[in-house]
């Protein structure tokens, strides 16, 4: 038996994973979280074996610090990240830090089923359109995206601004002080090739950073 771990903050799709996982006799969804700042701590007391994790749970600089944390520890438990963001970039990225899989919010149910399948038994796994989206990205890669040439810090910091977060509130939710995110400001700047904030968010919007 699966024993799977939901945390996610929308309610309606919890409850749908409930009644899906209720006639599926190898998965069982042990308890469900509404997200916040426990819910790793959470799935390794229950013992599950897949964590879902819903990326509109947490913002995504925390979405890719809790993966790249959960790596770095001895655990059995696998993160399946079930996308809303539009950007390819991000699925790379969290895969890169380690998630086991990635499933983008055009999903079926056959297709999540098949996913927490895969990742708990130890393979990785994309959505078959993601897949060839990534296929296609790394054949066009060497044509340099601008966001491409941006470190996993620089990319948090970017995603965030372009959401709205100020660089005051950015700095206090990455544990940096305000003169370290204004030098991670002036290095996306340079790598975007833009002069102003403005410019920034506009360029978030335009590449689709914006969740």
């Amino acid at each position: 038996m699966i024993k799977v771990f939901v945390a996610d903050d929308r309610p309606v799709f919890r409850e749908g994973l409930r009644s899906i996982m209720g006639e599926i006799r190898d998965l069982s969804l042990i308890t469900d979280h509404g997200g916040g700042d426990q819910f790793l701590d959470a799935a390794h007391s229950a013992q599950a074996d897949v964590l879902l994790l819903g990326d509109v749970s947490l913002p995504t600089s925390k979405i890719l610090d809790v993966v790249r944390a959960h790596r770095r520890t001895p655990s059995k438990l696998k993160i399946l990240v079930l996308g809303m963001h539009e950007d390819d970039e991000y699925a790379v990225r969290l895969l890169r830090a380690g998630a086991d899989g990635y499933l983008t919010r055009d999903h079926s149910a056959e297709q999540l089923l098949e996913a927490i399948r895969r990742v708990a038994g130890g393979r990785r796994y994309v959505s078959p359109q993601l897949a060839q989206k990534l296929v296609f990205d790394v054949q066009v890669r060497n044509t340099g995206r601008p966001q491409d040439t941006l470190s996993d810090r620089e990319y948090q910091v970017l995603c965030m601004f372009c959401s709205g977060t100020s660089f005051r509130a950015i700095a206090t939710e990455l544990g940096l002080s305000p003169k370290t995110v204004a030098t991670y400001r002036t290095r996306i700047m340079q790598k975007l090739h833009v002069r102003t904030n403005a410019a920034i968010i506009r360029f978030g919007i335009e590449n689709g950073l914006v969740g």
